[in-house]
């Protein structure tokens, strides 16, 4: 007599078929044992007799068997968790109000509760449901489990969306005019160095790349300060690599390397650039530093210099952030960036499909801290403010002689 272990094989290889499959399985089986297969079969497997002789018949019919196009006729199977329990999906929600975090009004929600812990509330409200249905319940109304993402930078006046509005307008008009429009800002000072960098990186199985332990700078070969400036129309940049501060004279310096590197060139004969900056930072629209030096730059370059910073708490909206920074961040993610080298041709050879280009290039100037920018050299600026957000908006024209 066959013994039950001579089963094993067919019966791990029919808990991965779907029901046609595991049904002609069952009887290929039947076939083979011969008289009294169908009992034995239905006996080991569960199936029943009027489905595994279905099956024989399929499998001595002169037809091809060909997947069908859907695996039970229309009703087929078991209904729905929901349609069997109507006050379920309701009785899910009330729970998931309970505990979901987050905007209201957003499409996707998150809870931090588990599907264990919501399946025991919901069997204990009499519903009979396991963890993994109330999974799937939660995606098909739009729940995911999500990690924390940096966001919030604190609240921000009613006059946000009328700025944002303001910048696009402008941007549209400089671009229109024919006139060069940069969104400007410092990524995260780097330690340059045999450091561990954020992320993964392909490489061969078992041999990762050794880092040092600790992060320590006084070991470190110096920082890294990425200034960047992008051009949104061409979908190109310039990053300036910073040694020593981020400070309004090093962000300024920047705008002129992109002018000397690119600007000049895709723009010659233009009278007037629009800057899109952060609110804060080197370029921050309080900082007196930044506004003497960009006067520097206007007088040098011989053309008008309009600034529009974006409203507090909405740097993320700023194009070099998503648009270039980004792109970044995924091409050394996972690469140490152990020298300065590195991370110039890391950030040069950063591509993507829409035909980002980068150049990146190292300052070794040391950018001096705490400069006073007294009141008397910002009354010799030729500024003017617009009428909308004056603070936010304004441009500075080049002086014919230039006083320092």
């Amino acid at each position: 007599m066959e013994s039950e272990v001579d089963y094993e094989p067919f019966l791990k290889a029919l808990s991965g078929a779907d029901p046609i499959q595991a049904r002609r399985f069952a009887a290929a089986k039947a076939l083979e044992l011969g008289w009294g297969g169908v009992s034995k079969v239905s006996a080991i497997t569960g199936f029943s007799r009027t489905t595994i002789n279905k099956g024989i018949q399929e499998l001595e019919s002169n037809e091809d068997l060909k997947p069908p196009e859907r695996l039970r006729k229309p009703g087929g199977g078991r209904k729905r968790v929901a349609d069997r329990e109507p006050n379920l999906l309701n009785d899910l929600e009330k729970i998931m109000e309970e505990s979901t975090a987050g905007d209201p009004m957003s499409l996707l929600k998150w809870t931090y509760k588990s599907t264990y812990a919501i399946a025991e509330e919901l069997q204990s409200r009499g519903h009979k449901v396991s963890h993994d249905t109330v999974r799937r319940l939660l995606k098909e109304s739009g729940y995911s489990l999500q990690a924390n993402r940096k966001n919030l930078e604190g609240k921000s006046g009613p006059e946000r969306d009328t700025q944002f509005r303001y910048v696009s307008s402008q941007a549209a008009k400089f671009i229109d005019a024919g006139d060069p429009v940069i969104s400007v800002d410092a990524k995260k000072k780097e330690l340059v160095g045999n450091y561990k960098n954020s992320g993964r990186t392909w490489r061969q199985k078992g041999q990762p790349e050794l880092v040092n332990v600790y992060d320590f700078p006084s070991k470190a070969i110096g920082a890294a300060i990425p200034y960047g400036v992008y051009d949104p129309k061409r979908n190109e940049g310039v990053v300036n690599i910073g040694k020593s501060h981020n400070t309004a004279e090093f962000a300024v310096e920047s705008i002129r390397q992109w002018w000397n590197l690119v600007g000049k060139y895709r723009y010659a004969g233009c009278k007037n650039l629009l800057i899109c900056a952060d609110g804060g930072g080197s370029n921050g629209s309080r900082n007196r530093g930044w506004k003497f030096f960009l006067q520097q730059l206007a007088d040098e370059i011989g053309i008008t210099i309009t600034v529009s910073h974006f409203p507090p708490g909405t740097s993320k909206w700023n194009k070099i952030e998503h648009c270039m920074f980004s792109f970044i961040s995924m091409n050394w993610r996972g690469k140490p960036l152990s020298s300065y080298e590195t991370i110039i041709k890391l950030i040069g050879s950063t591509k993507t499909k829409k035909g980002l280009r980068i150049e990146a290039r190292l300052d070794d100037r040391d950018y001096e801290t705490g400069i006073k920018i007294l009141d008397e050299d910002m009354a010799r600026l030729k500024i003017s403010v617009h009428e909308l957000y004056p603070m936010w908006n304004y441009s500075i024209e080049p002086r014919l002689t230039t006083s320092k």
